[in-house]
């Protein structure tokens, strides 16, 4: 895709980029300079990234960031229903997380999601293993945890899934780095942390005092 097709979500230490096809195509962590676990935007799949989109639909409906947020809302209509994508990076605690809730909007709709973790801009694929229902990679200094009732099947080096959302649900997907030598992470709660997130740039940006005719673009920018 082109870069403009991509959205940024990010937590002020690290950022993601989202397309359109509800791909996370680049991803750095734990800061900007890090190397990416996700690297899809400057090779190819076998480069590592995430998707989670309606089943047999290449490109979502339309998006939007939440009001003065860095909370994206990607929404996908099929002929079965509705549903959006919310895509988020909370504020950092520990460690950084990158969450994606998908809700149900009206009808059912099948959702598919694939992931490629590929630590050192797409050179190592980490050694992953299931642990209590979650998977956890391991590659070098690099350790990811991604924590969700969806049961992720494995294969051909890449994990997936299919799960059906029907209206007022949510399924929720946590990703969480960390330094391969420390222990696991305190898990966090997703819909917590989504509240908590809408505050933080809330309070970020109520410190702009431009009040001119492009104020969405300008708050946008910064």
């Amino acid at each position: 895709m082109r870069i403009e097709e991509y959205a940024l979500v990010g937590d002020m230490q690290s950022a993601a980029l989202v397309g359109m096809d509800g791909s996370v195509d680049w991803l750095c962590l734990p800061r900007f300079d890090s190397p990416s676990c996700f690297t899809r935007l400057l090779g190819d799949e076998s480069n590592g990234f995430w998707r989670v989109a309606a089943a047999g639909h290449d490109r979502a409906t339309r998006r939007a960031y939440v009001e003065d947020t860095l909370i994206l809302e990607t929404v996908w209509e099929t002929p079965t229903g509705a549903v959006k994508v919310i895509d988020f990076m909370p504020p950092r605690h520990a460690n950084p997380d990158l969450v994606r809730i998908v809700e149900g909007l009206s009808g059912t709709v099948e959702m598919t999601t694939e992931i490629r973790i590929r630590f050192d801009y797409g050179r190592i694929v980490p050694w992953v293993r299931r642990s209590n229902g979650h998977l956890h990679a391991i590659g070098g200094p690099d350790s990811v945890w991604i924590h969700s009732g969806v049961p992720l099947r494995g294969g051909d080096y890449r994990h997936q899934a299919t799960f059906t959302v029907a209206a007022g649900e949510r399924v929720p997907f946590v990703f969480t780095w960390h330094p391969s030598h420390e222990p696991e992470p305190e898990r966090i709660d997703p819909m917590e942390q989504l509240a908590e997130t809408r505050l933080l740039w809330r309070e970020w940006v109520s410190r702009c005092g431009y009040r001119g005719p492009w104020r969405d673009a300008v708050v946008r920018s910064l």
